[in-house]
């Protein structure tokens, strides 16, 4: 055999035995990505590292983000991938490490992602770019855990630990909540023990008040509360005993008095200084509230909180939906104790309470009653305010208020005004003695059911008919329109959007007035936000007088009784015509008009445009580009003026 011949056996060789290709390169396998949706939550899939693919426009979903850096399980991969800055807005690959729960996760605002502070949950994880190390292959397919358990068995714990390799005892994740039970047992009971003293030096001391219960082990005790994981009887399927409820839906569904459709919230007063006697009569009261308002699912849904030193809640929105139910979940109630810290009740209900998972229904207002002994002993009013603002109607029950002799250890004083919606005494109700407590059961139920005069469920972002007029003409330009257009777009997003919630129309204008779509014709944000991205540029003159009258004739005409009327015009030069009538006329039909001016529009007409005083309904940028840097400060202005008008 010649030298030559051996030379290409002994090649080929090399190849065969090395698996080459013919070209010499070797295909690393791809990657296979699952895609997730906005929504979905890290403690949802049992897995301790793995890679998704995030779709667009997460943020704009606003599902809920817990922590910095590293987030409790129950936020939005996500939106918690935004937040971090691992991902943008248009989506991609995240890798996701779980770990350890943490003791507390702070709250940032990063990359348009706010997350929300929590003190306590039973696993995190971290996120980071979707580009696997070399050699690293991530889980094809995801493997969730189940929405609920196959087998329960009486005195069974329901909330497991996670686990990558057998969750199929795994219950859902709840809504984060500060009193996070351990994760393996599904009943907690709260420690009360006789070392508590009442606070005799800040609150009234009662007469014979009675020494707090000791606690009992579970076995004997009345109460538990059932752990976050599964705790909705509903959603699990099982009891907290353990007993399939769901032949008996039908039964515990009842309907409910549709005449007070509301989602009210209950802060009972479980203080030391409250005695045993007088927290039994606070039970009873609420027994007897619950079985006045008729629970049901097309009437009002029921929850409620008790607080000491910190809150707790006893039973959310959707755990019971009949005032059957209700009565023996009210009596099994057990004493916490503590201070009364008010302030920390209502922050709490603001920022956890009131939400989608504890069966926050959306269509109904949302109402906090506060029943306090005597006073509280934190401050309420920044606490109150920001609810307030969330649009939760609060309304205070007080029960033997300080007398003269005791005004001077008020933390805060005139709080009750200072907390609720109005000060017409609508919203709070002083009740002289404790034994006259169950006399107010049907003027509350009343106050609460009147859904007319429930002001507070209405926002700064809620409560709008907002009307763009948008200059079109010649000097705008094809590009700097669609800069117009975004910023329209940055300005929407931030409202709620609904027929029932803020709505949006918009007038395009040249010489001549086009409306491209009237108010309550895109009824959710994102079919708003294509149909502002839709709108096509019209070129021609400058008639900005004769635009605000035809926005008046064909947008606020049809505004609805109860809407803030808001008016945007935005132009880049002088008008052909006159804009001092059509702005005075439809300032005097209410409307509160922005300016903002570009480039060469003219500083004298955009004073008269806007609503006085100027500096906050009128603005002037130098160039289109610009715009962005005021899209916060009319947001914060529509807000400021809707939340500092007069609460009596």
């Amino acid at each position: 055999m010649s030298k030559a011949t051996l030379t290409t056996v002994f090649i080929a060789f090399l190849l065969t035995s090395s698996g080459a290709k013919p070209n010499g390169k070797n295909k690393k396998p791809k990657q296979a990505v699952p895609a997730i949706e906005c929504d979905m939550r890290a403690g949802k899939i049992s897995l301790s590292e793995f890679i998704v693919k995030c779709p667009a426009n997460c943020r704009e979903t606003k599902e809920k983000v817990y922590g910095t850096g590293v987030f409790a399980s129950i936020s939005s991969i996500c939106n918690a991938a935004i937040h971090s800055g691992v991902i943008t807005n248009s989506g991609g690959k995240v890798i996701v490490m779980k770990m350890a729960g943490q003791a507390i996760y702070k709250g940032s605002l990063a990359n348009g992602v706010r997350s929300l502070s929590l003190p306590n949950w039973r696993e995190s994880f971290s996120v980071s770019v979707g580009k696997p190390k070399q050699g690293v292959t991530y889980p094809s397919t995801l493997v969730f855990v189940p929405s609920r358990p196959t087998t329960v068995k009486t005195g069974e714990p329901k909330d497991l630990p996670y686990s990558t390799v057998s969750p199929v005892t795994e219950a859902p994740e709840a809504e984060p909540s500060s009193t996070a039970a351990p994760p393996t047992t599904t009943h907690v009971t709260i420690p009360i023990t006789t070392s508590a003293k009442p606070r005799a030096t800040v609150h009234k001391v009662r007469e014979a008040a009675p020494a707090p219960e000791e606690h009992k082990p579970p076995s004997e005790t009345s109460h538990t509360r059932e752990s976050l994981a599964g705790s909705n009887p509903f959603e699990s399927g099982f009891s907290a005993q353990g007993h399939d409820l769901t032949a008996r839906v039908p039964e515990l569904m009842s309907q409910g008095d549709p005449n007070c459709k509301v989602d009210i919230a209950f802060l009972m007063d479980g203080s030391w200084s409250i005695g045993k006697r007088r927290f039994k009569i606070q039970k009873d009261f609420l027994v007897d509230v619950s079985q006045v308002i008729n629970v049901g699912v097309a009437g009002p849904m029921m929850g409620i909180i008790q607080y000491g030193d910190d809150p707790v809640t006893e039973f959310s929105l959707k755990q019971f939906s009949s005032s059957k139910d209700l009565k023996p979940a009210i009596s099994k109630i057990v004493q916490k104790g503590g201070l009364s810290n008010v302030g920390k009740a209502l922050s709490y209900i603001n920022q956890h309470f009131f939400s989608d998972a504890n069966g926050n229904r959306g269509g109904a207002p949302n109402v906090a009653v506060v029943l306090v002994d005597g006073w509280p002993t934190d401050k309420v009013e920044e606490a109150s305010r920001l609810a307030r603002e969330s649009g939760i109607n609060i309304f205070f029950v007080t029960i033997e208020g300080p007398d003269e002799n005791e005004k001077q250890n008020v933390v805060e004083t005139n709080f009750v005004d200072k907390a609720v919606c109005r000060t017409n005494g609508f919203f709070s109700l002083p009740i002289k003695s404790w034994f006259a407590l169950r006399k107010a059961v049907q003027p509350l139920v009343k106050q609460v059911c009147d859904t007319d005069r429930l002001v507070c469920s209405k926002t700064c972002l809620n409560a709008n008919d907002i009307a763009f007029v948008i200059d079109g003409s010649s000097s705008v330009g094809t590009g700097n329109f669609r800069t117009v257009l975004q910023f329209v777009a940055n300005v929407t997003q931030e409202f709620e959007i609904s027929d029932t919630d803020t709505r949006v129309g918009i007038v395009q204008y040249t010489y001549e007035q086009r409306l491209e779509f009237a108010f309550g014709q895109h009824n959710n944000k994102a079919d708003l936000l294509n149909a502002i991205k839709r709108i096509n540029y019209w070129s021609g003159g400058t008639s900005t007088g004769a635009a605000i009258t035809f926005a008046a004739d064909q947008l606020f005409s049809k505004s609805k009784p109860n809407k803030r009327k808001i008016m945007i015009v935005i132009t880049d030069g002088r008008s052909y015509d006159d804009v001092r009538a059509p702005a005075l006329a439809v300032h005097r039909k209410g409307v509160i008009a922005y300016s903002i001016g570009i480039a060469w529009a003219a500083q004298d007409e955009l004073e008269y445009i806007a609503t006085d005083p100027d500096r906050d309904h009128s603005f002037f940028v130098d160039e289109f580009d610009n715009l962005y840097k005021y899209v916060s400060k009319i947001i914060h202005n529509i807000c400021n003026e809707f939340n500092s008008q007069p609460r009596n």
